[in-house]
């Protein structure tokens, strides 16, 4: 994408921090490739999906994308991000597009689906 394009990675949230670590690492990881790439949590943890554009915006991005890290698209990601989205458009005057769930992903199901194999026939 863009020098001028920046990537959110949108997770649930936990108030606990080892459920977030993960999430924290693949950021890490994918900012090293891509550094116009952050964290956001919808709800329980920081930072917000609003803090995260307000930050970004403030060093001139205006286009965003919103990469939910979910398996599916529930009520969250059918209703309450899209309103989110919305709001944040007009408030802060910038472009924000959500892309799909990375569960819908083929790669990301034959990932499960192999894992999935591995434990069932080993046990662990």
């Amino acid at each position: 994408m863009a020098a001028s394009h920046f990537v959110i990675l949108l997770a649930h949230g936990s108030s606990d921090p080892h459920w977030i670590q993960p999430f924290v690492q693949l950021e890490q990881t994918l900012r090293q490739q891509e550094p116009a790439t952050a964290l956001a949590f919808m709800e329980l943890a920081e930072p917000s999906l609003e803090a995260v554009i307000t930050q970004a915006r403030t060093q001139g991005y205006r286009e965003f994308s919103v990469l939910p890290l979910f398996f599916a698209a529930g009520r969250h990601l059918r209703q309450d991000v899209p309103r989110q989205i919305q709001q944040l458009e007009a408030q802060l005057q910038v472009n924000i597009s959500l892309l799909p769930p990375i569960g819908e992903h083929p790669l990301l199901t034959q990932a499960v689906l192999h894992i999935a194999q591995d434990l069932i026939r080993t046990g662990r």
